[in-house]
């Protein structure tokens, strides 16, 4: 059995693989392509053009004659991968790779998940080259670093492990780079697959942060931090992602220092908030009635005198009903996302106090909170905090305010000893003070000192 029917034997019985046998001056030359990962258009002009032009003696020098850009040798158990990867093979008696893929993505699009007021608004594709153009277009040096993995038994998805040589610690990279080789599965078809494999999953909050923003990306770069890009999916993998990174936007860099602060200190006020508010508000109306004034207690006693169920159960019903609630708005399209938006407001609004279901107290509680847990971007932060928000409710039914202290010493004992590649989580540096909560600029600009030896940033003066 020849070369080309042992290839039509593993790709038997797909139908996109076409094989093409043409004959340049008395002589076959086998052509072997996949219809839907390569451009036709570049076919004809850059292979088949320059084949029927041909005479004998160019055969012998096949690689030199063919105008596409990307021409290579490969050997017999490269062609499926080469073919998989919309590159054409032509065969004469060496085999020969040509990339001419089809355009496949939908071009460098608007960011929509990290939106920014101020910023610049290019966004990650699907499209692995054009993601990795995106952050050399924004870092132009040698020292950028990229090492490719392919990873997926079946997928065998592209990935890039980027990080700045001369700021980036080596043996970070050298970690980071050992876990993905040990990654055994069977596909890759997106980056947060890697994310679960890579970060730390006994740890609520998230220590990896997913962004579809270029600049954040090149910002991590320049911070000591490495970014994983995966082909077929528009989100990084940054890490290691800290406490206070999920506080920061892109924004922040583009205000000035005292509106940054004012906005970090509320994003501050909100994260307790979200967690923290369902707990009290249950604990000091059902066992701690002492902590609040008496004319208070009266009134939110008031605002449930009519109200059949006990303040945990309003509370979880409530909690649940919004988490359905923005489940089907993010799900749903825009047009029909805002009919559930007005139809949820008024059913959890204005008809559940009128039936007496809910408490008015009890939804401005609720709200509060979820609105609170909005502020942040990063989905996984947002779990993070819906869950501690149960748990804290829990246990501020079962003891009261004691156990909403409880509940939030357990939560910082796990913030405070999580770890990410060897780094501790809420880890405050004294040159990353001035860009913690308080944003303060000087003359010299430095780095963190626990992610890299290269402190020294620049200078503006």
């Amino acid at each position: 059995m020849n070369l080309i029917d042992i290839i039509k034997n593993k790709l038997s019985p797909s139908k996109d693989y076409i094989f093409k046998t043409v004959n340049v001056a008395g002589k076959k030359v086998e052509i072997i392509f996949n219809e839907v990962l390569t451009d036709s258009n570049g076919i004809n002009e850059y292979i088949l053009k320059d084949l029927v032009n041909l005479k004998k003696r160019d055969l012998n020098n096949l690689n030199n004659k063919l105008t596409a850009c990307n021409c290579k040798y490969i050997k017999k158990d490269e062609i499926i991968d080469n073919l998989n990867n919309g590159f054409v093979i032509v065969i004469y008696k060496d085999i020969y790779s040509c990339e001419i893929r089809a355009n496949l993505d939908r071009g460098v699009n608007t960011i929509e998940s990290e939106l920014s007021i101020s910023g610049p608004k290019d966004s990650f594709s699907e499209t692995f080259n054009t993601n990795l153009g995106l952050i050399r277009r924004r870092i132009k040096s040698e020292k950028l670093k990229v090492i490719d993995f392919t990873i997926g038994k079946y997928s065998k998805t592209k990935v890039g492990l980027l990080y700045v040589d001369g700021i980036c610690n080596k043996k970070l990279v050298q970690k980071i780079e050992k876990s993905l080789k040990m990654i055994d599965i069977d596909g890759i078809i997106d980056s947060s697959y890697l994310k679960t494999a890579l970060e730390n999953k006994k740890k609520l909050f998230p220590t990896i942060m997913m962004s579809e923003r270029p600049d954040k990306s090149s910002m991590a770069l320049l911070e000591g931090k490495v970014v994983i890009l995966v082909d077929t999916s528009p989100y990084a993998l940054i890490l290691p992602s800290l406490f206070f990174d999920f506080f920061h936007t892109t924004d922040d860099y583009f205000q000035k220092n005292i509106n940054t602060t004012f906005i970090r200190i509320i994003r501050v006020f909100a994260f307790f908030i979200a967690i923290f508010t369902p707990a009290v508000y249950i604990a000091v109306t059902t066992r701690n009635y002492d902590l609040v004034p008496l004319p208070l207690l009266l009134m939110l006693k008031a605002g449930r005198t009519f109200v059949p169920f006990p303040a945990y159960i309003e509370a979880l019903f409530m909690i649940v009903c919004f988490e359905i609630l923005k489940e089907s708005d993010l799900r749903m399209s825009t047009t029909s996302g805002s009919a559930i938006s007005i139809l949820g407001g008024l059913i959890l609004g204005d008809a559940a106090v009128s039936a007496g279901i809910v408490s008015p107290i009890m939804i401005i509680v609720i709200a509060i909170s979820s609105i609170a847990g909005l502020i942040f971007s990063s989905l996984e932060l947002v779990n993070a905090l819906r869950m501690y928000k149960i748990i804290l409710l829990i246990l501020g039914t079962i003891l009261g305010i004691y156990g909403v202290v409880i509940g939030g010493v357990i939560m910082f004992y796990n913030i405070f000893t999580s770890k990410i590649y060897g780094y501790k989580y809420l880890e405050i540096d004294k040159n990353e003070i001035k860009d913690s909560i308080i944003k303060l600029d000087s003359d010299i600009k430095k780095r963190n000192s626990k992610l890299t030896n290269n402190v020294i940033r620049g200078r503006y003066k």
